[in-house]
């Protein structure tokens, strides 16, 4: 498996931005029967969404996010040595989103600019490399910014994922420092590629056909350029995989669950999450949840999280387990300690 571990890196501050547009799971009355949409809720854990307006891009919550890191920190532009844009929302399939965000942010021509795409499990893959580049000699800070607007790539007839998919953006800052020793575990299984899709673009070439909207097997409707994912594929994968990661990461770093302050899961559905919760013996009071106020919002659930639930509880010495896991498949898990860590109240766009 990869491990990985980091030495005199960490999170220094975060920060995030949602859309201020809500949508209500309790008015889909045209694609779920209502005698049906309260015990959806239930299962989802999904009360509202914020959705972003169709001129609305990962990027620009990205950019409010971290424009709101700067100023809340005293950031420099200039000090910023890496930017990494973590989405599968990207603005263009070409170029990349983050030399886009280096200029609209004033950071300097000479920062190392990339974009990385992953699934669900994408920030923490992403924070692995963040702390990678810190810790190289010449790097100091790395801008992680993770955004996706998922409303964009979904159907809202699709009765599987409308209900679940919210949008919004992070923004972390990675330094050199005091911040001891972080672990990642981080695992792929691409032979579950077909669990969560959008099947033209690419290897399927975009046709008019792809722009057609089809009633499907499952009963949902979507087109080719739109996210299918089978629901019951992801929750198998995830039953197997994800408790088993938590239990490795304790036993790679000599740790208990008693040990730990924090444990942060990728907002993929309550009934789901809960069940690792019971299954690791977990206090479930250390185990946050912003599903309800926000949805799944893919790759940045995990910071939005942190920021949602834990801006005023997070204090110096915590250990906090973060578990992503989602298409690819993939999955990852991390141990971090928090010092000095400054979190931000969320804010709308």
């Amino acid at each position: 498996m990869a491990t990985i571990k980091y030495n005199n890196v960490g999170i220094r501050a975060i920060s995030a931005c949602v859309p201020k547009k809500i949508v209500y799971n309790k008015d889909l009355e045209y694609l779920i029967p209502k005698d049906e949409i309260e015990k959806t809720i239930n299962n989802i854990g999904v009360i509202e969404r914020r959705v972003v307006d169709d001129d609305v891009c990962a990027s620009d919550l990205c950019y409010k996010a971290a424009m709101k890191l700067f100023e809340d920190n005293n950031i420099d532009p200039n000090s910023i040595d890496v930017l990494l844009f973590m989405s599968q929302t990207a603005d263009y399939r070409i170029p990349a989103t983050a030399p886009t965000l280096q200029h609209r942010l004033g950071l300097s021509i000479d920062t190392l600019c990339l974009d990385l795409s992953l699934g669900c499990s994408g920030y923490v893959f992403a924070l692995s490399t963040a702390y990678a580049y810190a810790s190289m000699e010449g790097v100091n800070r790395v801008l992680l910014l993770d955004g996706e607007t998922f409303s964009k790539i979904v159907n809202k007839r699709d009765k599987v994922d409308w209900p679940l998919y919210g949008d919004g953006a992070t923004a972390t800052l990675i330094e050199k420092g005091d911040f001891g020793e972080s672990t990642f575990i981080l695992k792929s299984d691409g032979s579950g590629k077909d669990a969560v899709i959008i099947r033209d673009g690419m290897r399927n070439k975009i046709t008019p056909e792809s722009c057609i909207e089809k009633e499907e097997e499952d009963g949902n409707i979507r087109s080719g350029l739109e996210v299918f994912m089978d629901g019951m594929a992801v929750f198998n994968f995830a039953m197997k995989r994800v408790p088993k990661s938590i239990k490795e990461i304790m036993e790679v770093t000599g740790s208990s669950m008693e040990d730990i302050d924090w444990l942060v899961f990728h907002q993929a559905n309550k009934f789901m999450t809960d069940f690792f919760t019971k299954k690791l013996k977990f206090d479930a009071n250390k185990v946050p949840y912003c599903i309800q106020k926000y949805g799944n919002t893919s790759s940045t659930s995990v910071p939005l999280t942190i920021v949602s639930e834990l801006y005023d509880k997070l204090k110096d010495g915590d250990k906090v387990v973060m578990s992503g896991f989602g298409a690819g498949l993939s999955w990852g898990t991390a141990m971090i300690q928090i010092k000095d860590c400054q979190v931000s109240p969320i804010i709308e766009y």
